[in-house]
């Protein structure tokens, strides 16, 4: 890999974490199209890793919310009396919604680092998941708020969430559409996503950076990895405020539309053997 494809599909990852268009489903592309084998140990490490930088400006830009929210957490921890606060809940109900992932990520993790890299699973994921995307923006009511978040939405979000583990479907796709069926607005669901990124992606890029250290050595390079990593949370930030004043106006169609025109394209790709599936 050289540098400038690591600048690239780090600026890629960055714009795309939080958009409901699936970034592993961009970067997948990418690095297909810049001739790397897609489900080489390196690569798959590379494309987890580089999601912590998303995951930095993320923290960076709810910096207040988790300085409210984590002390209110641990207070009510060790004194019933700040259990009705909140901010307690709503960081108990993000602890919860975390879980399933993460069980699910160990369970799956053969498939999801090999069968599941394939373009044919990520064409069909960007274009099936649309139709879930389209069903939750139209029956959305955006009747709850942040202050009515419970640990059995973020229970049902988290587990949806689970399905972003194919590449194409969208954690922040999965996630804001089971948000918005749990009657949530779609700020409240965009900034949820937001707090559900933190320890589903912190996790795995920790976990792929000490298991495949050896590997992004000897592959892609750590000079690369980490230059990627920096582009993505610089750019990530930038993204991260755009699309919350985007949803607060507008609904998800623009990356529904997207999302069926990029599957189109392609499943027209590969059909017609212009790129191989791996």
């Amino acid at each position: 890999m050289s540098l400038v494809e690591a600048i690239i599909l780090g600026a890629v990852e960055g714009v795309t974490e939080f958009l409901p268009v699936s970034s592993t489903g961009h970067l997948t592309i990418l690095e297909k199209l810049f001739g790397h084998t897609i489900d080489d140990p390196d690569i798959t490490a590379f494309t987890v890793i580089i999601q912590s930088g998303a995951v930095l400006a993320t923290i960076l830009f709810l910096r207040k919310d988790i300085a409210r929210v984590v002390p209110a957490f641990f207070k009510g921890l060790f004194n019933a009396s700040h259990r009705e606060h909140t901010d307690f809940k709503f960081g108990l109900a993000v602890l919860l919604g975390s879980i399933p992932i993460v069980i699910a990520a160990l369970l799956f993790k053969d498939a999801i680092e090999g069968t599941l890299r394939s373009l044919w699973f990520v064409a069909g994921a960007l274009i099936l998941w649309s139709g879930v995307m389209a069903f939750a923006d139209h029956a959305a009511t955006q009747v709850r708020h942040q202050d009515d978040v419970t640990w059995k939405d973020t229970l049902i979000i988290g587990t949806v969430q689970c399905m972003a583990l194919i590449p194409g479907i969208s954690r922040s796709g999965a996630t804001m559409s089971a948000g918005l069926l749990r009657d949530l607005d779609r700020v409240t669901v965009t900034k949820l996503s937001f707090f559900l990124s933190i320890p589903a992606l912190t996790g795995a890029s920790v976990l792929q950076g000490v298991s495949e250290a050896d590997r992004i050595s000897a592959g892609v390079g750590w000079t690369n990895t980490i230059v990627a990593t920096v582009v993505s949370f610089v750019v990530a930030y930038a993204s991260v405020t755009w699309l919350l004043k985007f949803v607060s106006k507008h609904s998800y169609s623009i990356f529904i539309f997207y999302r069926v025109a990029l599957g189109s394209l392609l499943l027209l790709l590969l059909a017609t053997d212009t790129i191989s599936a791996k």
